[in-house]
């Protein structure tokens, strides 16, 4: 299986969905390698930055689930290695 590492850039402009993104995450906790997490009170946003290391379907499709979500904006840089199995 071919993965990638790519980092997942989300602002959460609506809070009532912090929820729904947590269960987002936690379905994909296998590939999650970290997370931070800044409340940027002053703003009323949350910015959240995802590293993971995953198959590209897999990092299109949390991003996606992320996406849609309504108030929330999530962008994804990828590296450009590409990882096998045995590496």
């Amino acid at each position: 299986m071919e993965t990638r590492v790519a980092v997942i850039g989300i602002i959460v402009e609506n809070l009532a969905v912090t929820s729904r993104i947590n269960e987002i995450l936690s379905e994909y906790g296998d590939y999650i390698i970290g997370r931070m997490g800044i409340p940027y009170r002053e703003r009323g946003i949350n910015i959240i930055s995802i590293a993971i290391d995953a198959p590209q379907n897999v990092i299109s499709a949390v991003s996606g689930k992320l996406g849609r979500l309504e108030g929330v904006t999530a962008k994804t840089a990828y590296s450009n290695c590409i990882f096998t199995d045995n590496q």
